[in-house]
């Protein structure tokens, strides 16, 4: 491919000197090619390739910088650790029309902005053939091998290596799904290691002949539990060792050092992850790299991911890297799709949603890694900005150029999960750049790491104050809170002021939500949640206990389209949801709770619900029955994750029973789940 590249630009200046001669005569008489331009076109074709593999390189800080955000340095760690950023969905979200600047707000390559900020290692995921037969997209990048070509081009001119993450699946493969490509259906595990070893040879020559700057190559993404469809661990093996042999031997060939890794997850299983160690070492498996992901608001502590590192490199001689890692900036949602990572409930302890946080967490990812001697991170999809507002309906564009997580023309080779959720991403507050495409200034945390940055002090966050009390009961507001700055400093204890007038207007005789607003000794305002207890009547309400007999599910047809779930992505709180599917059925089910002893007054129900391809014609609602008739609330769900919270507010009970519950009556394909009901006495 290089000599073609370089003979083809060769003739083009042959006939640039030929018409150049030409002017410059300005005659009609024979050009010839005289032995000095010969030479010059030979010497022409040396600097040619050359030039192919010359970079746009940019230097790291000698010092630490003043910048918007405070860095604590990490004096030992290596010019040469890995600051990677995995950039997959790049390509697709351009397509889409989403644009990225620069610090200075101008246009500019995401590329050449990741590498100013100190990124040198690229991490591209590959799918065999995400399209169906119509050429669809599946979505999530849409990532085959042209796609990684495209972006590692754009990776290498900016003097970053590239690490290609084949899935071996058609699309996305983790502990939860592992499908076999289209084209290896039906095939058995020695057949599929063949097919796997001819696809990483065709795959890694295209990719390097394009001039791409292969440094690592994931075989299998996330394989705890199997790999391309294959769950027992002999065949598994088989398909590691086919790639690992044609990942070396393509690297011989074209003269390469590319590391091999092996990428597993769900490293808070310690056991696990060591037996998953002791199977290569077993199976004499030829890798250089135990590629681990860790994302701290699932996988446990920094201490226990040094603790897994050191293990292996310890006890097994593998190198180990962080293959996915990230953390939000904000808890806002920029595509109307919801987030994975809500940034509320489930923030860290001692980070925050802010930019600050963000970028302070990666930084102490990077070294508690570094003194654990792992190679390094990949920060997971930084770049997956959103293509439009959360206030638009952005599923054209998803759909058209598989910029959402999944589109829909996945829901046949991915039925149980793209089928149900497809939208768009869910990664959007976890970027490190904003809604609009501008770069956050955590993105500079990886040129950061070695001399740090400065900033003035500043409060980075207040944690939420949350205080409760019973109905009828007094109320205890703390005098101080503890305050987190952006050097990190917590622990803080800083008076704090609560608003007296806001205080005094507070009926504690009535159960709800209240906020008070809190002045700390700087002026800094702050906001204490008051919940002032009501009753919840309902037994078992958000079905988490496993005895779910107070429940009376209905159903018309010979099969049940609902069960209690335990998948806390899909619960409002907890981990468990009252879920209903079907695939090829409509549905018409209620579920229901009789109580009975209710003291005589007026009640408030409400109910959680969210799901999604719900025909115009689907009939979803609450309901209440008492003895002197029945009363609903009708509602929709539209997308995943978007919780709605049907209520009735004035419930009259008499004769202390009330039969409370939801039921629904919507087409087949269409999918959700119901949680957390309600039950509160508000008044006699």
């Amino acid at each position: 491919m290089k000599r073609f590249i370089a003979k083809l630009l060769i003739l083009c200046i042959s006939i640039g000197l030929c018409i150049g001669g030409l002017a410059g005569c300005g005659t009609d008489k024979e050009v010839s090619t005289t032995k000095e331009q010969e030479s010059e076109q030979e010497i022409t074709e040396e600097q040619v390739e050359e030039t192919e593999e010359q970079t746009v390189s940019f230097s790291l800080p000698d010092g630490p910088e003043e910048a918007e955000i405070y860095i604590e340095p990490i004096p030992d760690i290596s010019d040469d650790f890995i600051r990677g950023m995995d950039a997959s969905s790049v390509l697709v979200n351009e397509k889409s029309g989403a644009v990225y600047y620069n610090y200075e707000g101008e246009v500019q390559d995401v590329f050449m902005t990741m590498a100013q900020s100190g990124v040198n290692y690229i991490r591209l995921r590959v799918w065999n053939d995400p399209y169906d037969e119509n050429g669809n997209g599946y979505g999530g990048g849409n990532n085959d091998v042209a796609t990684a070509i495209e972006l590692g081009q754009r990776a290498t001119k900016y003097g970053m290596k590239v690490c290609i993450d084949f899935h071996y699946s058609d699309f996305w493969a983790d502990p939860k799904r592992q499908h076999a490509p289209k084209a290896w259906e039906g095939m058995n595990a020695d057949e599929k290691s063949d097919a796997l070893y001819e696809f990483t040879r065709e795959s890694l020559s295209e990719i390097l002949d394009a001039g791409v700057n292969v440094g690592m190559v994931q075989i299998g993404n996330e394989i705890n539990n199997g790999m391309s469809g294959e769950t027992q661990t002999p065949a598994v093996m088989k398909l590691l060792d086919a790639g690992s042999r044609a990942v070396r031997e393509i690297a011989e060939q074209y003269e390469k050092e590319i590391q091999v890794a092996l990428h597993y997850t769900n490293i808070e299983e310690t056991d696990k992850i060591n037996s998953i160690a002791v199977d290569l070492q077993n199976y004499n498996i030829d890798y250089d790299i135990f590629a681990l992901s860790y994302y701290p608001f699932w996988d446990g502590t920094n201490e226990n991911m040094q603790t897994v590192a050191k293990n292996i490199q310890d006890k097994y001689g593998k190198q180990v890297v962080i293959a996915e890692t990230s953390y939000c900036y904000t808890s806002e949602d920029g595509d109307g799709s919801g987030n994975s990572f809500d940034g509320v409930e489930d923030l860290v302890e001692g980070y925050a949603a802010t930019v600050q946080s963000q970028a302070s967490m990666i930084r102490d990812i990077c070294a508690a890694a570094n003194s654990a001697g792992v190679l390094g991170i990949f920060y997971w999809e930084g770049t997956w900005i959103p293509v439009g507002p959360a206030d638009k309906d952005n599923s054209p564009l998803w759909e058209e150029f598989g910029s959402g997580w999944a589109s829909s023309y996945a829901s046949d080779y991915d039925p149980e999960d793209a089928g149900l959720y497809y939208g768009g991403c869910s990664w959007d507050n976890q970027a490190m750049f904003d809604f609009e495409g501008h770069p956050l200034a955590s993105l500079n945390v990886f040129k950061y790491l070695k001399y740090g940055a400065t900033a003035p002090l500043a409060i980075d966050s207040i944690p939420e104050v949350h205080v409760s009390c019973d109905v009828g009961g007094e109320i205890k507001l703390p005098e101080t809170i503890d305050v987190i700055y952006n050097d990190r400093s917590a622990n803080a204890q800083t008076t704090v002021i609560w608003d007296e007038t806001q205080l005094a207007a507070i009926d504690t005789e009535n159960g709800g939500t209240y906020e008070i607003i809190g002045l700390l000794e700087d002026g800094t305002k702050t906001t204490c949640y008051l919940d002032v207890k009501m009753i919840n009547h309902v037994q078992n309400p958000g079905f988490e206990d496993a005895d779910t007999s107070m429940w009376k599910v209905s159903y018309e047809g010979s099969s049940n389209p609902t069960d209690f779930q335990v998948k806390a992505d899909d619960a409002y709180t907890g981990e468990t949801a009252f879920h209903f599917w079907s695939e090829n059925s409509d549905m018409d089910f209620s579920i229901e709770q009789e109580l009975t002893d209710l003291e005589p007054g007026t009640y408030q129900l409400s109910v959680y619900s969210q799901g999604g391809d719900m025909s115009e014609d689907s009939q979803l609602e609450l309901f209440a029955i008492t003895s002197s008739g029945e009363q609903t609330a009708s509602f929709m769900v539209t997308s995943w994750a978007d919780w709605k919270n049907p209520s009735i507010p004035e419930i009259k009970v008499t004769d202390g029973k009330l039969i409370i519950g939801v039921r629904m009556k919507c087409n087949a394909k269409s999918w959700g789940t119901v949680d957390d009901f309600t039950l509160n006495r508000i008044s006699d």
